[in-house]
Order: structure tokens, then sequence, then C-alpha cells
């Protein structure tokens, strides 16, 4: 038997767990000395109060989970006789994942006839969500791990995420963005433009004045790069601006047609953390990131 693993940095719900067979990892997050697991410690994301808290000056941190929990995870999985396949966000933006290696290497020294595959997404939240989704479609398909994981070699670096932020002191605290001038949040309707490189990094690669030049920005990269884009989801995230959301879909398929599989996702808690409240970010299958 295979158990496929995801985690809640994808923006995997347990709905959506659930849909496609994942067992879904939670990434914790720490208000004012709390420690939360989302989706462990409460059912369901309440993205209003969590993200109007951050408007309120709450900065929220994240920290990577241990080894052991890691093996809380895996370990049962191997006792039954089950192999594992996890896809996860990026490990370029965690120190998580030494966790993970550390542990699978050790479970496997314990259970060496089991198997562990694991696709690393390179993104986050929307962007990793498509990924997992796609291949939650190529198992229901029938496709072999082995299958899967070749498509990732190939697909994965096709899923660009471009994305624009409101209040850059998140972004500026976690210091997980490069490129990322200081001054940019000094000047009222400056939001920079981040994306997502092919080693899983974010960088800063421009700005907009205003909110409509920022969002025809994201559109004009989904023109500029996208192929095959309808045989694709086009998967949107969003901190808690739904009528941002509402304005790029709009612009979507006022350029490409209503016919477009669009994809709405809440970003989770974990990276909302990182990078704040009114985040927009869209992602698309494109020729290259």
């Amino acid at each position: 038997m295979l158990t496929l693993f995801s985690d809640t940095d994808c923006d995997v719900t347990p709905a959506i767990a659930q849909e496609y067979g994942f067992k879904l990892i939670s990434m914790p997050y720490t208000v004012d000395g709390k420690l939360y697991h989302p989706y462990v410690d409460e059912q369901d994301f309440d993205h209003k109060t969590f993200y109007n808290m951050l408007r309120q000056g709450t900065l929220p941190t994240t920290s990577a989970i241990s080894e052991a929990v890691y093996v809380n995870y895996f370990e049962p999985e191997f006792a039954a006789g089950n192999d594992i396949f996890y896809v996860h966000f990026s490990s370029g933006l965690s120190n998580t994942f030494e966790g993970m290696r550390m542990a699978v290497k050790n479970l496997q020294e314990k259970y060496p006839e089991r198997k562990f595959w694991s696709v690393d997404t390179l993104g986050i939240s929307a962007q990793s969500l498509n990924i997992v989704l796609e291949i939650g479609d190529l198992f229901k398909a029938g496709k072999t791990p082995e299958e899967v994981v070749e498509w990732a070699r190939v697909e994965v670096p096709k899923f660009p995420l471009y994305f624009i932020a409101d209040d850059l002191k998140f972004f500026r605290r976690s210091g997980r963005v490069s490129g990322l001038a200081a001054t940019m949040g000094n000047f009222i309707g400056i939001r920079p433009i981040i994306y997502v490189d092919d080693n899983g990094k974010m960088i800063s690669i421009g700005k907009e004045v205003g909110r409509n030049k920022a969002i025809d920005r994201l559109v004009q990269y989904v023109a500029d790069l996208g192929e095959d884009v309808k045989a694709h989801r086009i998967s949107i995230g969003h901190a808690d601006c739904q009528e941002l959301v509402d304005i790029l879909t709009a612009k979507l398929k006022e350029r490409f047609g209503d016919d477009l599989n669009i994809i709405v996702s809440l970003v989770n808690p974990t990276i909302g953390s990182h990078c704040g409240p009114n985040g927009l970010g869209v992602c698309f299958h494109a020729k290259h990131r």
C-alpha cells in the first residue's frame, strides 16, 4: 500500500486531503508565545480573525518541525507495511526538511523494506496546491510513484507563482525575500512583485503603483509565460482579500476566456505569518518560471 502525504503550507485543507487521499502534516506558527497547528488545534482556518489580528499589529512567528514530529507522522505507515509519497512546500524556504531527511533515513534503517518518495514543489501556498492537485490527479489515474516523480522532474519548474504584497513589515522581518528594497513600504500604494524561482526562493522582481496596475502585471505574466494554460488549473491564492481575487479572476477570464479552470485558496496561516494580509498570487502552467 502507498500512503500520500502533503502539508498545510501547500494550502491543502482537510477537505482537499480527503478528496485526494492525502494525509496532512501541520506546519505550526506561534502567536504571543502560543504554538498553533493548523487543522489540528482548530478544525477550520478562521482567516478573518487571523488576518485581522495581523492588521492590528500582531506579528506571528514560525518554526521548523523536528525530526521527532516527522517520525510520529511516518513511522505508523512504515510499521503498517505502507510506503510513503510526500508532496511538500519548498525546501528552499525552511530548515524543516533537514528533520524530514533524518527521520526518513533512520526509519528506513529500521524498516529497510519500506520505500519513500518525495516531490519538492519548490513553491508555497497556491503554487504548491496547484502541483499537489496535479499529482493527486495522476495517482487517481493509476500512475506509479516512479511515473509521478518523473512527471514532477519535468513539470514542477513549469508552475510559477507571481504575487503582490501589501504590508512589507512581515517580509522584512522574515527575511525570506531577496531583492526587496526596505524603503518600498514607506511609499503609499507601492506594491512589490515577488516570484518563487527555480530553487524555491522568493525574489522581488519589481513594483507597481496601485493595485490595478499590480493585478494587470500578474495577468501579463500569465499571457507572456503561459503554456497550455487552459489544459491546467490556474490557482489564485489570497490573504483575506477576496475583492482582489474577484478583480484578478475577471481580468483573467476577459483575457483568456470564461472557460478557464480557476481555483481559489486562502493563504494558510503559517505562510500568512510571512506575507501578511492582502497578498494576492497566481500560479499557472508556463514555459518556465
